[in-house]
């Protein structure tokens, strides 16, 4: 059965031939783990969204057997998928559980911003984030039924492709209960940047920026 309703892959046909430009890969990590909430699902939506598309593919890795790529990607978990151009092994733009609801928006504009290099980005923000040049990884702790969250998620993987030094992780928190618990985490968007600095809410680019460069400096 289709998760992707015929409606909305017909509109994405259309989208696609106008935004993307290079081809996109998305890359999923699932698991043999019979305990893999959503793994399956995972694959699914990236088989389906691949087809609107010749610019769009996907490739499968099983967590627990392909350590190169795991490491290659830097995946702690899964399931896992990651958005980048095709051919390169870069997991800047990270999804662990499965982009669902509010956040399979999140995914559609990942996929165009990867392929047009264009991340649309306040100028004030840019001028902060430029000035990252150590590692930098921002969680961003979401609920599928969040309207809220996509912003969020939206902001760290715009980061991250601007600066190869950010990564940006959207981590579903129901999925992933004991990392959300680890965090504190009680309602969402919740953001972790670094493991250190927190904050709750949608933000603007700027002050979302100005809590990265906190981070940064305490690193």
């Amino acid at each position: 059965m289709p998760l992707i309703r015929e409606e909305d892959l017909q509109f994405l046909k259309e989208e696609f031939k106008k935004y993307l430009v290079d081809n996109v890969e998305l890359v999923v990590f699932s698991s043999e783990n019979e305990d893999c909430k959503y793994c399956k699902e995972v694959v699914q939506i990236c088989d389906e969204l691949s087809q609107t598309s010749d610019k769009l593919s996907t490739k499968v890795f099983i967590y627990e057997k392909d350590s190169e790529e795991v490491k290659a990607f830097g995946i702690e978990k899964s399931p896992a998928m990651v958005v980048t151009k095709s051919g390169v092994r870069d997991g800047r733009v990270k999804y662990y559980g499965i982009p669902s609801g509010y956040e399979f928006g999140s995914v559609i504009e990942d996929i165009k911003m990867v392929s047009s290099n264009e991340t649309n980005i306040s100028s004030k923000a840019m001028e902060i984030i430029s000035k990252i040049d150590k590692p930098i990884n921002i969680k961003v702790f979401v609920t599928t039924t969040c309207p809220y969250c996509p912003r969020a998620v939206g902001t760290a993987h715009k980061f991250a492709l601007a600066n190869s030094n950010i990564t940006g992780e959207m981590i579903e928190a129901g999925e992933f209960s004991a990392d959300a618990g680890n965090f504190g985490v009680s309602s969402v968007p919740h953001i972790v940047i670094n493991g250190d600095v927190q904050f709750v809410g949608a933000r603007s680019d700027e002050e979302f920026a100005e809590f990265v460069m906190q981070a940064f400096t305490h690193s």
